[in-house]
């Protein structure tokens, strides 16, 4: 039998039943000599059940080969250990954790006797770092898999995180990214867009919502709508979160159906209200830089006898066909436009009523020249084209088509297949083309 150790003296050991940690000695075979209040109660046994007994009468420990290496180290090596420890109480059947500390007991002379151990109870502060893991992984699984992009800069616009979307998007790792400044990743082109929606966040401390373009490394130029917010670390850093959803697919929808709304569908072509919005515009621009304006209105001599006779589907492929014979005529700047049914426009930016002439003669031969029906129809279509040019009483485009219109109307009345200029006043500008 151990007797206890008698050389701690009664207010000591009343002491260190107060300190707040497990404080406990040992002889050259791991046996209990000595142990606080603490460590008591922890066991589930007094004082005098745990003299003589090491450790494993009391405690199951999965690593239990480390901790009596560490323990050997102690008595043998003479050195001190620090370490986290873990084990199962029998008495109460709950693991606990532990930052124990262990420093070899040597008497007057030096010599060892035993261990010395003080362990702080760390169960609590181990139980939310597992909680705090296991909601990090959990959110990382979650941000990691929504479609978006995820990421948060402090004030400097440095990355603290991103997702995996992000970082892909980025072209670099997530722990590449992390504490690296924005404009390593970001092309110059789109970084001061981005700083400056971050710095008025950041600033203001209000929540920031738009569309964006960012450059993806493998996927080129996507589209995206971003929210971004202002937040505040516990330490008082200012921070911004950025939550960007990939939009591209809707983006080139509403492109598509924008550019739909402005076309043809069977021509191709510019349509009706295609055809105002660019003569509102070219209208405005003539008035406003005294540039010359014309105007080409013509459509199929005899279109409904074609359907009639042929079907519709010849129709159309006569109104596509003579659509292809004008674009090949035209100049980039000029617009072909559909009108309506079997009618055409031509607005002529910088042209003078001369060369607008020539254009509708030479657009009136081409069609006559070309086979635009049905193969082996014998086919041959022809149009008739009535020019004008702006002048200097136009108060609206509208009066420059009107005379256009009439000018078109001449050349059906002269007999069609032909061209025909509207009478000119005077001319909006002496320039010629």
């Amino acid at each position: 039998m151990i007797a206890p150790d008698v050389s701690l003296t009664v207010p000591f050991r009343l002491l260190l039943d107060e300190v707040g940690a497990f404080v406990y000695t040992t002889d050259l075979k791991g046996r209990y000599t000595y142990a606080n209040r603490l460590v008591c109660e922890l066991l589930g046994q007094p004082l005098e059940a745990l003299i003589g007994y090491d450790f494993s009468h009391f405690v199951d420990i999965g690593e239990e080969g480390v901790l009596r290496e560490a323990d050997r180290q102690v008595i043998e090596e003479g050195i001190t250990i620090e370490q986290e420890e873990s084990n199962l109480i029998h008495a109460t059947g709950e693991m606990r954790h532990y930052w124990s500390v262990k420093k070899p007991l040597r008497d007057a002379s030096g010599n060892i006797l035993g261990l010395l151990g003080i362990s702080y109870d760390i169960s609590e502060k181990k139980r939310l770092e597992d909680q705090v893991r296991e909601q990090k992984s959990l959110l990382d699984t979650v941000l990691d898999n929504v479609d978006a992009l995820v990421y948060m800069k402090d004030a400097e616009h440095r990355f603290v995180y991103t997702n995996r979307k992000m970082a892909a998007v980025l072209g670099h790792s997530q722990q590449d990214i992390a504490g690296h400044m924005d404009e390593e990743f970001v092309p110059p082109e789109q970084l001061s867009q981005f700083r400056e929606i971050d710095d008025r966040t950041i600033v203001s401390g209000e929540r920031y919502t738009g569309e964006h373009i960012y450059p993806s490394a493998h996927e080129g130029e996507r589209f995206y709508w971003s929210v971004v917010v202002p937040w505040m670390d516990v330490r008082g850093g200012r921070k911004l979160i950025g939550v960007s959803t990939d939009i591209t697919e809707l983006h080139d929808l509403r492109i598509e159906l924008e550019r739909q709304s402005r076309t043809d569908h069977l021509t191709g072509v510019g349509n009706r209200r295609s055809f105002y919005e660019n003569a509102q515009r070219e209208f405005a621009r003539s008035r406003r830089h005294n540039t010359l304006l014309s105007f080409i209105t013509f459509d199929i001599d005899h279109f409904k006898q074609i359907n009639d006779i042929y079907g519709h589907s010849a129709g159309d492929e006569v109104l596509h066909g003579l659509a292809d014979v004008c674009l090949a005529a035209l100049r980039r700047e000029d617009t072909l436009v559909r009108t309506g049914g079997e009618e055409f426009g031509v607005l002529l930016p910088d042209t003078d009523i001369v060369s607008a002439f020539a254009l509708a003669e030479r657009i009136r031969v081409l069609v006559k020249q070309a086979l635009l029906g049905p193969k082996d129809s014998g086919l041959q279509v022809s149009v008739s084209l009535g020019v004008a040019m702006l002048s200097q009483e136009d108060t609206s485009f509208d009066t420059l088509y009107l005379r256009a219109d009439r000018a078109l109307y001449e050349a059906k009345r002269g007999g069609r297949d032909r061209s025909v200029m509207a009478n000119m006043r005077r001319p909006a500008t002496d320039r010629r083309s």
